[in-house]
């Protein structure tokens, strides 16, 4: 009998180290949709019971349980490394921390808990509560100063990094480089990030606030669609907001898209847990009755913990790096991300408010920056346009120089301008390719592999670099799969 249980918790135990397995593998899987048997990671010891922040190698601070060194309260302080405990056993790489729990402890934005709306102490709560109801008496030249004073220190802010942060593309590229050395390959296929072999993707979205706004989209339009470009629109459909049914049509018959933003734009969605799936119903219907499959939150407040209770197939309110947004945080990424059943398309740039009245920048130098940073690591360059700031001359100026701007990046690096439902259907039809190795070639299986182009990443000293044939092209199998 004891010989029996003893057998069955060993058993178990080897499940659970299976699991485990499984689990430490998965965000590099699934962000490189490679074969599974190319990343062999396993844990090495004892995970901590305390969360908190180290480093994998110079610059690439983590959040989550280690199995070795200290964890740090603050991201500012001494951090311990743990690349220095990294080890390989045969073709297995050993590591002190779960790769997969910390990807996700950052695209969900766990190690910034306190900064959302329902963690704000009672003092906070009410200087804010105080801000909305007063916001629309104020004009934008008073909101500025009022936000310009909670911005203090925050270029001091060194995670997430400014003015973009890659941890998980660079921590993903760091996995798959080190499972490639244990194995002693330096080659690896993947299913390339965008459709037919585009370097990356833009995307671009109009947040329409006011009355002055919505007479603004039809001009906006126009100013898009000289550069050949279409964004989607995200429409208040509560309060002193409301949606004109009329633009609505108008936006659709030009080829542009329409997504529901908020309810009611009153800074209070994420505030309380009953009020906010209250009030996700109602949104839920506006989606519905708008035909929307997109959503975004007003002035990008979040908890995507929440996020079970929409009804919507993507969302739009998580910024790579939110230090000038009310709600700070950041997912640190530059690609689409799954929250449960809902994709997220996070903002990887600075939006036009911020730029323009509380940096008082008119220019295209941050704005390049980031797009020339993204574009390194193939991510998703997304901006936010508002049509109630762009409308006086100097501010339209700068926004026909950007879209000139990407329009020129796109000709050299061939980019993928997209509205975010193509990114949608794009990103969940690659999450299920898959690659396989038939008669001595590696082909991508999967629907939608039409679109899909094989690409390698291949070991160059301490970083990977990728290799795209945008020539190969997919052809039907006896089944009638999509393979290449």
């Amino acid at each position: 009998m004891a010989l029996g249980v003893c057998n069955g918790l060993e058993v178990l135990d080897t499940v659970r180290f299976a699991m485990r397995g499984l689990s430490m593998n998965t965000a590099v899987i699934s962000h490189y949709r490679c074969p599974d048997h190319f990343a062999d990671l396993k844990l090495n010891g004892q995970l901590s019971d305390d969360t908190g922040y180290f480093q994998y190698g110079q610059g690439t601070i983590c959040y989550g349980r280690t199995a070795s060194g200290f964890r740090a309260v603050r991201a500012d302080g001494a951090l311990y490394d743990v690349l220095n405990d990294v080890a390989t056993d045969g073709s297995t790489v050993l590591l002190p921390f779960n790769p997969t729990d910390v990807v996700d402890n950052l695209r969900l934005e766990r190690y910034a808990k306190h900064f959302s709306p329902s963690a704000l102490n009672p003092w906070t709560q009410s200087l804010r509560n105080a801000y909305y109801f007063l916001r629309p008496l104020m004009n934008v030249n008073v909101r500025k100063h009022v936000q310009r004073a909670r911005l203090d220190g925050w270029r001091n802010i060194l995670f997430p990094r400014w003015p973009v942060d890659t941890t998980v593309e660079n921590l993903n590229e760091q996995m798959l480089l080190w499972s490639m050395k244990a194995k002693g390959v330096d080659r690896i296929p993947f299913v390339w990030f965008w459709p037919d072999g585009a370097g990356s993707c833009i995307v671009l979205t109009h947040d329409v606030e006011g009355e002055r706004g919505q007479s603004f989209c039809s001009e906006l339009m126009n100013i898009d669609d000289s550069f050949g470009i279409k964004a989607s629109f995200q429409l208040i459909p509560e309060g002193r907001y409301k949606i004109s049914t009329d633009l609505v049509q108008a936006i659709r018959d030009r080829g542009f898209e329409v997504g529901i933003q908020d309810l009611n734009h009153d800074g209070h969605l994420f505030r309380d847990k009953a009020e906010y799936l209250r009030r996700a119903k109602r949104i839920n219907k506006y989606g519905e009755t708008y035909g929307a499959n997109g959503f975004r939150a007003a002035v990008l407040y979040r908890n995507q913990d929440w996020y079970d209770a929409l009804d919507f197939s993507f969302d739009m309110s998580v910024p790579n790096v939110a230090h000038l947004d009310p709600q700070r945080g950041g997912c640190c990424t530059v690609m689409p991300y799954f929250v449960g059943d809902i994709l997220e398309i996070p903002v990887t740039t600075t939006q036009d408010y911020m730029l323009f009245h509380l940096l008082g920048d008119y220019s295209l130098d941050l704005w390049s920056m980031q797009t020339e940073a993204i574009l390194k690591k193939n991510g998703l360059v997304s901006f936010i346009i508002h049509p109630d700031y762009i409308i006086e001359k100097k501010a339209r100026d700068v926004y026909r120089g950007l879209l000139s701007f990407l329009r020129r990046q796109g000709s050299s690096d061939k980019l993928w301008f997209a509205l975010p439902g193509e990114v949608d259907q794009w990103w969940r039809a690659r999450s299920k390719m898959r690659v396989v190795n038939q008669d001595g070639r590696w082909q991508i299986e999967g629907p939608g592999a039409e679109r899909a182009v094989l690409a390698f990443a291949k070991a160059v000293g301490d970083h990977l670099e990728y290799e795209v044939d945008a020539r190969l092209r997919a052809v039907e199998t006896p089944d009638g799969e999509r393979v290449r």
